[in-house]
């Protein structure tokens, strides 16, 4: 029998009714067959540079990022306490649930950074920061497609402590990690591990494929959703996202939405905008004797199905890349953009064809 791996969201459920917390799930390909949405994610630039390189203990990047990290407390209303549910609450009906999250302060003008799935329908939002002082806060922007989300508190300057945003681009596997979170309402918890792997790609609350994810072995658990993840210098590299776990709680499994995608997205949200994703509109799946990307479904309309693109055609190239994997595929998308004209070769039949295809615009 093939073991399926569990995916986790990692809001805390502190006062949920019904599903347990954090039961969300992503639908990545695996090789029990399941399907995995090829498009989703924008070209993203560079994180900001960072303003020191210098090297610290743990003690050390923990008090100096300690006063910029946050606990997120939100209350919703219903909640369908579906395991797929992206609002991983529990919850039905007009019954009232309260969850907790992790997040980090962006800006001196009090912007915070978490993840879309711990604010996701709320009807409040507290946040409190670690001398312990609570302030309301509103939803700027969200973007699904990442799981990222900018909050906004008016909190007077002396509790606003921004964190620097470093370059997950320059993180190579054995990099030494700090996370600094919530988990079960802890606040103020430190865990430390390394970059166990980097350009994993995971899957957002609306099942579209987050590129470039750091995998870490730094302990995180259901309240670390939305915290950051820095590196040794204390630069934000990452926040954490999701777990991976049979039991639902650390199994030494964790992703990170990289900062290189914090930088582009929360860029946009902070002033108002909409984060667009390019889309192509297929489900791929790994061909069964051959490398590439075998479609296994087209969306009607989509960018893909107006270039004559069919299931059961095995994408080999796109824009010149080679395509091995899906995962390949996906990543190569990721780089370009809405209205971008891109040349396709894929096997059909046994015969190899090329075809043209303009990038799309991800569908809310």
């Amino acid at each position: 029998m093939l073991h399926k791996r569990t995916p986790y969201l990692i809001a805390a459920a502190a006062l949920a009714v019904g599903a347990g917390a954090g039961a969300g799930g992503y639908a990545a390909f695996g090789t029990d067959g399941a399907k995995r949405t090829a498009v989703v994610h924008e070209s993203v630039a560079a994180g900001s540079p960072a303003s020191s390189t210098k090297t610290m203990s743990v003690n050390g990047v923990y008090r100096t990022a300690r006063d910029g990290v946050v606990e997120i407390t939100v209350t919703a209303s219903g909640g369908s306490g579906s395991d797929n549910s992206p609002f991983p609450f529990g919850g039905s009906g007009s019954q009232r649930s309260q969850a907790q999250g992790s997040g980090f302060v962006y800006d001196s003008d009090g912007h915070i950074v978490t993840n879309d799935h711990v604010v996701a329908n709320a009807t409040s939002i507290s946040v409190m920061f670690s001398d312990g002082s609570k302030y309301s806060a509103k939803v700027v922007g969200t973007d699904p497609s990442t799981d990222l989300a900018v909050l906004k508190v008016n909190a007077p300057s002396s509790k606003l402590h921004p964190l620097t945003v470093g370059d997950s681009n320059s993180l190579q596997v054995g990099d030494g990690v700090v996370a600094i979170g919530s988990p079960f309402g802890l606040d103020e918890t430190v865990t430390t591990g390394i970059v166990s792997a980097l350009d994993r790609h995971i899957s957002s609350t609306n099942n579209f494929t987050i590129s470039g994810a750091i995998q870490t072995d730094a302990a995180i658990n259901h309240g670390n959703s939305g915290g950051p993840l820095l590196n040794m210098s204390g630069q934000v590299v990452g926040i954490n996202t999701q777990i991976e776990s049979d039991s639902g709680g650390n199994e030494g499994v964790g992703f990170a939405v990289p900062s290189s995608t914090i930088s582009s997205v929360v860029s946009k949200l902070v002033k108002g905008k909409t984060v667009e994703h390019p889309y192509l509109g297929v489900f791929v799946q790994a061909p069964a004797n051959r490398s590439g990307a075998a479609i296994a479904q087209v969306k009607h309309g989509s960018p893909a199905a107006n270039a004559g693109l069919k299931a059961g055609d095995v994408i080999t190239a796109f824009a010149g890349e080679t395509i091995q994997t899906p995962d390949d595929l996906t990543s190569a998308v990721a780089g370009k953009a809405p209205g971008d004209k891109v040349s396709v070769t894929y096997v059909r039949d046994g015969s190899t064809k090329t075809a043209e295809v303009t990038i799309g615009t991800r569908p809310s």
